[in-house]
């Protein structure tokens, strides 16, 4: 255990695996430069110092049994679970002893090591933070700014979310010197106790209206602390990009990372 954990903290790291993805049905069990993707994810974040425990939160038998097969652990959770937090919920629940949850996206082989652990020790140091995340800095004339495909998010000056959109945001009207648009990262740490509260509050009209779950958070008054990252690994959600992760974890540069 790291001594930036008390005796009563335990941090648990929680990778969701679904089969039915409409885009790539299937997507954790797909082969990538020789191991199934859930694989990939799972030998990386098992390389994070402030995780006591990793699990594959899945839904189906099929991924489960693969990744017992290469020596991980999965839990099986409901096909019934109308967000991810809320079979993130479940999956805690198989650990009574966690006092604090990261959800690591389950797609991303090459998420940086060093931004789990950030995420852990904001979340494990200062009682204030009920949820952690984090972003990366974007040009303001990216085109990824007007796509609504890519969360934004604006923060105050001490890395509190002040709001997510779809939208770009902050609008900037005049482009003055220092602004910088942040992309979302979707990757969250909890407070096992915010978490379990969140999921019994009802969906919220800012949180249907741009579908993004954090807003419910944020209209409940939540502390979100959003770290800043230069970690812009891909994730894979199309056989294109699943075919270009392979030629990076391939390369010399990310298999010795």
């Amino acid at each position: 255990m790291s001594h930036l954990t008390c005796d009563s903290s335990f941090l648990l790291g929680v990778l969701p695996a679904r089969w039915g993805s409409s885009r790539f049905p299937g997507k954790p069990l797909h082969v990538i430069a020789g191991k199934p993707l859930i694989q990939h994810v799972w030998e990386r974040c098992k390389q994070a110092k402030l995780l006591e425990e990793l699990v594959v939160a899945t839904d189906d038998e099929r991924i489960a049994q693969a990744v017992s097969s290469f020596g991980g652990k999965a839990v099986m959770t409901s096909i019934d679970h109308p967000t991810g937090t809320d079979r993130l919920a479940e999956a805690i629940s198989f650990f009574p002893q966690a006092t604090h949850v990261i959800n690591i996206q389950g797609d991303e082989p090459l998420i940086d090591i060093k931004l789990i652990d950030e995420i852990g020790a904001a979340l494990l140091t200062d009682s204030k933070w009920q949820m952690v995340t984090a972003a990366n800095p974007m040009a303001v004339d990216d085109p990824d700014v007007l796509d609504p495909n890519v969360v934004k998010v604006v923060m105050g000056l001490d890395g509190r979310a002040l709001y997510f959109s779809r939208s770009a945001i902050p609008f900037s009207r005049q482009q003055p010197d220092g602004l910088t648009v942040f992309r979302h990262k979707g990757i969250y740490g909890y407070r096992r106790a915010f978490l379990e509260q969140f999921i019994k509050w009802q969906p919220t009209a800012l949180e249907c209206a741009e579908s993004l779950e954090q807003l419910r958070a944020l209209e409940h008054g939540a502390q979100i602390k959003v770290l800043t990252t230069l970690d812009t690994s891909p994730g894979v959600d199309t056989l294109e990009q699943a075919q270009a992760v392979e030629l990076l974890l391939q390369s010399s540069t990310h298999f010795s990372s």
